[in-house]
């Protein structure tokens, strides 16, 4: 969709607010021990508090109401009886319709390892955490061209050559998308340079930027319930992911706090 009116743009930065909230809920209370199913409870709490609804629940019959994905798997992950271990390294992905209006965030959180006296909250994996990070330097990278004007591909070019960059790989088959009305519409946002991508960014298009990246050069595997994306060598993946509305200058991130 595009921004057309007041209503367009209070309905869009609504929707971004209650999944900036949820998302954040999740983050701050993440624990090893606790199910991805309680990591979704807490999402889906914040979504009913601010009257809001799961989009994979309204538009692809999701079972859950948000999606999870661990280590290996890359994206829309359902929640359920897995324990979190420490050391998991966690994509958490909302997307609500409120009102009417759909935004879609995600982020990766790398859970603490353990020692010999317990849980040590300032120790993480390295590679894990270098690949959370090039997820978010990657979303910045791509970020920065997303200017009314120009193509849609300069996107994906700023995210590619970031991971690699950082020695890590695009999953090429997954993309970011236009977002608003429904959950993916046009156009597709590539996380590598398209030259067939020839679509322009407009003045108050919505869309979502979101680097889907690999440990290792690998091919997305789906898996038997039909949802969960995993790596098909099972190395480990990261998802950093906003709502952004295009302007003439920097763009509009609706999902952040």
């Amino acid at each position: 969709m595009s921004i057309e009116t007041a209503a367009d743009l209070e309905g869009i930065t609504r929707a971004g607010r209650v999944v900036a909230l949820a998302l954040d809920a999740m983050v701050r209370q993440i624990r090893p021990g606790m199910t991805t199913r309680d990591l979704d409870d807490i999402g889906a709490a914040v979504l009913q508090q601010h009257g809001a609804r799961s989009a994979p629940q309204m538009v692809y019959g999701c079972p859950t109401v948000n999606l999870i994905s661990v280590n290996d798997e890359i994206v829309h992950g359902l929640p359920g009886r897995r324990v979190l271990n420490p050391g998991d390294v966690v994509k958490i992905d909302v997307t609500a319709n409120t009102a009417g209006y759909i935004a879609d965030a995600a982020t990766t959180v790398v859970l603490p390892e353990e020692n010999s006296a317990g849980l040590d909250l300032s120790r993480a994996s390295t590679v894990a955490t270098r690949l959370r990070d090039c997820a978010v330097a990657a979303f910045q990278a791509g970020f920065g061209e997303a200017r009314a004007g120009r193509r849609v591909s300069q996107i994906g070019r700023a995210i590619e050559q970031e991971v690699t960059a950082c020695g890590f790989h695009v999953l090429r088959e997954l993309s970011g998308h236009g977002v608003g009305r429904t959950i993916h519409e046009s156009p597709a946002v590539p996380n590598y340079f398209d030259p067939f991508q020839r679509d322009l960014l407009t003045e108050g298009l919505v869309l979502t930027i979101e680097p889907l990246i690999s440990e290792h050069r690998t091919r997305v595997h789906g898996c038997d319930d039909g949802w969960t994306l995993k790596t098909a060598n099972g190395c480990l993946a990261a998802h950093h992911e906003h709502t952004i509305v295009i302007t003439n200058a920097e763009p509009m991130i609706v999902t952040a706090l």
